[in-house]
């Protein structure tokens, strides 16, 4: 092998794991996600275990919540600022104020704020069973 091909080995292995380092996307832990109480938390009529759940959420600047699933289907509203969402296997999806995406239950995404100074505010609509409609890590 020539110093030539080892130096370009060396100097895509060192950018591929610098990517998993800082790309959100493959952040381990969720971070500069501010918690708020839920806005709205009310079981549904006419069933037994069923609830509406509304969550307004806030991530600071450069704020992530890693892969992760939701056990129940969860529509995503941004408020403000803006944020991407990417689903396992798919390309990342920016979205802005104003703008809202739909999750399908069981669906690996993650989701982080790209700015540097600006905050991320976004609210998630959720009906599942009964506490069971926030998100499960998945690493």
């Amino acid at each position: 092998m020539t110093k030539g091909a080892l130096f370009s080995i060396v100097i895509v292995t060192a950018g591929v794991l610098c990517m998993a380092y800082t790309h959100p996307a493959f952040a381990q832990e969720k971070r500069g996600v501010l918690p708020h109480a839920p806005l709205l938390k009310s079981v549904l009529p006419d069933t037994e275990n069923q609830e509406v759940a509304v969550y307004e959420t806030e991530y600071a600047p450069g704020g992530i919540n890693p892969r992760h699933l939701h056990p129940a289907a969860i529509t995503f509203h941004v408020l403000s600022g803006t944020g991407v969402w990417q689903e396992e296997g798919k390309p990342p999806v920016t979205l802005k104020a104003g703008d809202s995406l739909f999750v399908p239950a069981g669906t690996i995404h993650a989701h982080w704020n790209p700015s540097v100074t600006d905050r991320l505010r976004f609210l998630e609509f959720i009906v599942a069973e009964k506490d069971k409609g926030r998100s499960i890590p998945k690493p």
